[in-house]
């Protein structure tokens, strides 16, 4: 990975680059619609959707990635949902559920986070699965507690190797040194649009709709200090040689256009984690579950059959 400037000069010019939050009502209103609700968590006000039947015995909690929220999820809910209870957030720091009061996005906080959920949620054993930064989480959820982990899934997992082979221009600036007091009040649409494109596989996937999407809900009252504090707080890879504990049923799927985590990061995965399982998409990028929802949530369904 290139080397990145040890800081940002605060007397960037930024003419024309301010962007304020914007209010969280209206991004509320545009983003939460039923069957959205908000529960109080760990001093939080957490965005989730609880769909489907009640009676499943193991709910699918899904958790999302860096910089995204619960919407990444919204194909497979809607292909699972009507014999599966299905469960998705905002994580702290993303989404509508905003900042942590703690200013804390240490990967611990992030499973302690989901451990709360579930026991909030009465859900003793489920099946975890996470993309990116969730990923990683639903891993270390279940070297935690495996006892409430009936079976995994791992979509483009973060986690195996301490670096990225690459991040999006929104990730780099975000992780500069210095770069908070910036970011908190410069956001140029085209750094969020390049940022989508770099983590799809083929970009004319994506919709305006998509791009509104991320762009708006980095506006949301302090998402951009905690991307960038998440930034200051991330410590990947210490934890590889554990990845032979996880004993439930995994699925790795994976998009081979993926230039954050490449292949060989799935294949470690695969190769560690006894009797897993690797799907590939030769034409997916870093979010195969957005990307082409429908396609991938077969291989879902058939892994949850089995």
């Amino acid at each position: 990975m290139r080397q990145m400037p040890q800081s940002i000069d605060p007397g960037v010019a930024m003419f024309g680059l301010l962007q304020a939050d914007l209010p969280l009502d209206q991004l509320r209103s545009r983003w939460a619609p039923a069957p959205s609700q908000f529960i109080a968590l760990m001093g939080m006000q957490v965005h989730l959707r609880d769909e489907g039947p009640r009676e499943d015995s193991s709910p699918i909690v899904l958790i999302h990635g860096t910089a995204a929220s619960l919407h990444t999820w919204e194909g497979w809910v809607d292909a699972l949902k009507p014999t599966r209870r299905v469960v998705t957030m905002d994580l702290p720091g993303f989404g509508l559920t905003g900042p942590n009061p703690e200013d804390d996005y240490h990967l611990d906080t992030y499973v302690r986070f989901v451990l709360a959920l579930l026991d909030r949620l009465g859900i003793q054993r489920c099946v975890l699965g996470g993309n990116s930064l969730g990923g990683e989480i639903a891993w270390h959820v279940g070297l935690a507690a495996p006892q409430r982990i009936e079976r995994l899934i791992l979509v483009d997992a973060a986690g195996y190797k301490k670096w990225p082979k690459g991040m999006p221009l929104g990730f780099l600036l975000a992780a500069l040194p210095g770069s908070r007091p910036i970011i908190e009040r410069v956001l140029p649409r085209f750094i969020v649009d390049s940022s989508t494109r770099f983590v799809y596989g083929e970009p004319s996937r994506i919709t305006a709709a998509i791009n509104d999407r991320y762009y708006q809900l980095a506006l949301r009252p302090g998402n951009r200090g905690a991307l960038a504090r998440r930034f200051r707080q991330v410590n990947m890879g210490e934890d590889t040689h554990r990845l032979g504990e996880l004993r439930m049923p995994t699925l790795i799927v994976w998009g081979a256009r993926d230039r954050i985590f490449g292949l060989g990061d799935a294949r470690g995965f695969q190769k560690a984690i006894p009797g897993s399982r690797l799907q590939v998409y030769d034409d997916l990028g870093h979010v195969p579950q957005e990307e082409d929802a429908a396609r991938t949530v077969r291989d879902v369904q058939a892994f949850l059959a089995a």
